[in-house]
């Protein structure tokens, strides 16, 4: 099959378009030839091997696994013979750890559900990381109820984007912090409000925040303290700087000042199920969330793909077509 491989780490440029085996499946194994994949930051750090920590998972030297990418939705080929959840012509959405930016992936039942109908394959492949992640943060994490003022900063950025629909749907009063050129996306999704991060900053209202869900800043803690309510709750989903990835310098910070404090500080270490993206198929096909995808790229230009997702400061994700 024709897949997207990178066995060395570094940027863009060591990405190619080769032939490589058709993975078979297993017992407990889903086939899925892959419609249309998503570009997300994850595969930055594997493809970068940046910061370094990441390669004791991914290969110290070498890529384990040389198809990039992680997200996908596409159509069912086969199944193996414990697979019951699932058949041939399903079409799903879903993650893999075996790479998706290829013809074909090879998933785990748990990790593969029905794709919502109502919009495009490109669409839905974009959708379980980064809606998965917005889903986990607003309603799981923060508990968003109807009425409280919740500022998302990174509201045109990948998650963000989810989050503030999510929010929205849940009855929340969004802020969404974002670039001059942004606004109106934002405010497209729902946000009642918008803070432009180049002139002004987390503060300006003072502490009138019910929630904040921060989804690509470094900002410090005390800095969004002083957004929140005295009872508010900070959600930190992720930061990167310095070679560091996920905010955890926050992330662990965070519920060790909330220990003496009234407000409540956690990091979020989201999880891939079958339970969220169902969920999520729930609020897209009910008109409640809309998967935004700046660009889509075919499979041959996938490193265009993850340049633009890098420094093109696109608003919502960027999208593979495969097939």
């Amino acid at each position: 099959m024709k897949a997207v491989v990178s066995r060395v780490y570094g940027d863009a440029d060591v990405l190619q378009v080769a032939e490589v085996d058709q993975p078979r499946i297993g017992d407990d194994e889903v086939l899925v030839r892959v419609r249309a994949a998503g570009v997300e930051r994850a595969s930055w750090h594997v493809m970068t091997g940046v910061p370094y920590a990441i390669r004791l998972a991914t290969g110290v030297r070498r890529q384990r696994v040389p198809v990039r990418g992680r997200q996908f939705a596409g159509v069912v080929e086969a199944v193996g013979r414990n697979v019951t959840t699932v058949q041939p012509g399903d079409e799903v959405y879903g993650t893999s750890g075996s790479g998706t930016w290829g013809q074909f992936t090879v998933t785990r039942p748990a990790l593969v559900a029905r794709r919502p109908m109502n919009v495009s394959f490109e669409q839905a492949a974009v959708t379980p990381i980064s809606g998965g992640t917005a889903l986990q943060a607003v309603r799981d994490a923060a508990k968003v109820r109807p009425g409280q003022r919740v500022m998302v900063i990174g509201a045109a950025g990948s998650v963000g984007s989810f989050a503030v629909q999510i929010a929205v749907a849940l009855g929340g009063r969004v802020t969404g912090v974002c670039s001059p050129s942004a606004v109106d996306a934002v405010r497209a999704l729902g946000a009642e409000d918008t803070l432009d991060y180049t002139r002004e900053e987390v503060d300006r209202d003072g502490p009138c925040y019910d929630v904040i869900i921060d989804t690509g800043g470094n900002r410090p803690l005390g800095l969004l303290r002083r957004a929140l309510t005295p009872r508010g709750i900070l959600v930190i989903v992720g930061g990167e700087g310095a070679g560091r990835i996920l905010g955890m310098g926050r992330v662990m910070r965070a519920p060790l000042v909330s220990l003496v404090s009234s407000q409540r500080m956690r990091g979020l270490f989201a999880g891939e199920r079958v339970a969220i993206f169902d969920d999520l198929r729930g609020l897209i096909e009910s008109g409640a969330v809309t998967p935004l995808v700046d660009r889509v790229f075919p499979l041959d230009r996938a490193a265009d793909a993850m340049r633009h997702l890098t420094g093109g400061h696109p608003i919502g994700t960027v999208a593979l077509a495969v097939e």
